[in-house]
């Protein structure tokens, strides 16, 4: 478990990325690299309803869901790369 705490503090490269579901609800995720694949250090789900969920090492699971596990494939699953302010305003709200 000390892997994510570490790794997110010491992430110097960020990539960040949005996709929407079926339902309407908009997903973003930031990720760094590790052994050559992107590993998501923070996630956050925006609902159609308008609830926001978050998840990283510090609260990784709840009732509506959990920081993914799986890396980031924007080959295999698409998304869009957004700024880190974009994120960040996402995040923060």
């Amino acid at each position: 478990m000390a892997y994510f705490p570490a790794f997110d503090e010491n992430a110097s490269l960020r990539h960040q990325f949005h996709r929407a579901d079926e339902e309407g609800g908009l997903w973003y995720v930031e990720a760094a690299p590790d052994r050559g694949e992107l590993i998501v250090i923070k996630q956050a789900e925006l609902t159609s309803a308008g609830q926001l969920h978050r998840y990283s090492w510090e609260h990784l699971e709840d009732e509506h869901g959990f920081l993914t596990d799986q890396a980031v494939a924007p080959e295999e699953n698409p998304q869009e790369a957004i700024p880190a302010e974009e994120f960040q305003r996402v995040w923060n709200r």
